[in-house]
């Protein structure tokens, strides 16, 4: 009697594979994949897919419009040289129904598997490898706040405008006013204690607030405060956002 003797050997991983998620300022996330050869020889990727929780919609982000047609960022090429990378950007839509739920998640969230198709060689079966996707979930606090417009740069002494975007992120109602305080190089227009209204959990409101920067150079715009009258609870912002700050042209030609 002969006995044969069976060795199953499962191919090694050629592919090293890092994501990154980044918040927007919106309640969705952009996810970037970075996928790389690592081993000497070339490999073929065949597909690249999420999937996700039920509250998100992915939107491949690797096309670009060129007369009318959608074409890959990577061209024609579905090979992988040795040691070559390639990235993958997904922009992570949250449905409208379920726009509370991912505001209140917080700490370490599974958010689905990221799956790739790949083979060596043309003629051979293609293999699946999964990655399983995690990050952690920061809450926003109480009351988060965004910028809707600003100008990059802005002229000494001339007063522009910025509009900004509150979310009430808690389970509580509030009722705000908004309070400007002036720093050294930044002051501003308009009447402090300004009444922004009252937000039920989940919503949001926007407002303009003007302002002056009486420095050259990069600022930073800082001195607001948010106030919720209902619960004498203060949320300063002491870093809105930086603007570069240039001189006007009356002063540029004398």
């Amino acid at each position: 009697m002969f006995l044969r003797n069976l060795c199953v050997c499962s191919p090694s991983q050629p592919l090293d594979v890092k994501i990154k998620f980044y918040n927007s300022d919106k309640d969705d996330l952009f996810l970037e994949v970075h996928i790389q050869n690592i081993s000497p020889a070339t490999v073929f990727i065949q597909d690249v897919s999420l999937e996700l929780p039920e509250m998100y919609t992915p939107k491949p982000l690797n096309t670009l419009n060129l007369d009318g047609k959608d074409e890959c960022t990577f061209g024609t090429r579905i090979f992988l040289q040795a040691t070559e990378g390639r990235y993958y950007l997904y922009h992570l839509q949250v449905k409208e129904e379920y726009l509370e739920r991912a505001r209140n998640l917080s700490g370490l969230t599974k958010m689905g598997e990221l799956k790739i198709v790949w083979k060596r060689d043309l003629g051979e079966m293609a293999m699946l490898y999964t990655v399983p996707l995690e990050r952690e979930a920061k809450r926003c606090g109480a009351l988060k706040l965004f910028l809707l417009k600003i100008p990059d740069t802005v002229v000494l002494e001339e007063p522009f405008q910025i509009t900004c975007k509150i979310t009430n992120c808690s389970d509580k109602r509030m009722n705000l006013i908004v309070r400007m305080h002036n720093t050294s190089s930044v002051h501003w227009f308009g009447r402090s204690g300004s009444y922004l209204g009252k937000l039920i959990p989940g919503s949001s409101t926007s407002f303009t607030l003007t302002l002056k920067c009486l420095q050259l150079g990069l600022r930073r715009i800082s001195g607001l405060q948010i106030i919720d009258t209902t619960l004498k609870i203060k949320y300063r912002y002491d870093s809105v956002a930086n603007v570069s700050v240039v001189p006007s042209m009356d002063i540029m030609e004398s």
